[in-house]
């Protein structure tokens, strides 16, 4: 039987992630929306590539969650974009109210599939589709540390005139202003960053990374980015469906790792065929797990305000 992938939100991102899900081969893939025929003009557009780029999987653009049943993995981009002026945290009420009713949906058609929250603030909004689904914990996670990561990564790329490649960044806690990006534990060419560059380059790295999305948003003028976020999610859904045992910094549910209970932050987990196959504790400074901490507690303030009874 194939693998079978669903995207909620024909958005940028989602079509964007269901282009990628296609060309790489990972399932058939259905891609949701509720505009009609929007899902189906973008489904019919990517399939009619599959000639071309020679994949063999299926893409169906949908209205019905009826058309989502039995979904292995489900990928939530449903929700409302950031517009300039715009914090992600001006979206979470509206959108809160969106993933109640995706998740009810992904629970009454595809009970054991494996979440994947991209609508933001994704901390908040992968805390609210735990709940509400009451799947377990590792298989609900959110989109975080891997676009932030890779953020940084093309940043140092770019300031030492490397190959991206050559690059190893890491980028953990709150997806949004509070992130904790990690400078001693980005690499270049296997050597730490801060053994590279003096501190105000470093400052200037990591600034220009928490603000990364806004950049983008500032450019464009109307809507956010999706290209990268799309290459991130289709990465995580990758080594989900691949069982490829890969770490990659995402949010995920805290039960006392790294000290941190009841909460939802990005934090490096092993991403297999049944989710979060395991959370990864680094050993980090003191200043850095300080910073963790706060960066949770901000992540915790939106959770508060959206908890469901």
């Amino acid at each position: 039987m194939a693998v079978k992938i669903s995207v909620i939100g024909a958005g940028n991102v989602g079509a964007t992630l269901a282009q990628r899900l296609a060309e790489e081969d990972l399932g058939d893939v259905v891609l949701l929306d509720v505009v009609e025929g929007v899902p189906q003009g973008k489904a019919l557009d990517i399939q009619q590539s599959a000639a071309i780029v020679g994949f063999r999987g299926s893409i169906t653009g949908t209205n019905s969650y009826r058309h989502t049943a039995g979904s292995d993995v489900v990928v939530i981009t449903a929700g409302a974009s950031r517009q300039p002026g715009m914090s992600r945290d001006d979206l979470l009420k509206g959108n809160a109210r969106i993933i109640n009713e995706v998740v009810a949906n992904v629970v009454r058609f595809s009970p054991e599939a494996i979440i994947v929250m991209v609508t933001n603030p994704v901390d908040a909004m992968t805390y609210l589709a735990l709940k509400l689904s009451r799947f377990p914990r590792h298989r609900v996670l959110g989109l975080s540390g891997v676009l932030d990561s890779a953020r940084l990564a093309s940043l140092i790329a770019a300031e030492l005139k490397v190959p991206v490649a050559a690059v190893s960044a890491l980028v953990l806690g709150e997806h949004g202003q509070n992130m904790v990006v990690l400078p001693r534990l980005s690499t270049v060419r296997g050597k730490p960053l801060t053994d590279i560059l003096p501190p105000e380059a470093v400052d200037g790295l990591v600034a220009r990374t928490v603000s990364g999305g806004l950049e983008i948003v500032r450019l464009l003028k109307a809507g956010s980015a999706f290209y990268a976020p799309s290459a991130a999610a289709a990465r995580m859904v990758a080594a989900i469906i691949g069982d490829k045992q890969e770490v990659l910094p995402c949010a995920a549910y805290l039960d006392g790792e790294y000290g941190l209970r009841d909460t939802v932050i990005g934090v490096p987990v092993r991403l297999g065929g049944k989710g979060i196959e395991q959370i990864v504790e680094l050993e980090l400074a003191p200043g850095e797990q300080k910073a963790l901490t706060a960066s949770a507690n901000a992540a915790g303030k939106l959770i508060e305000a959206i908890k469901p009874d």
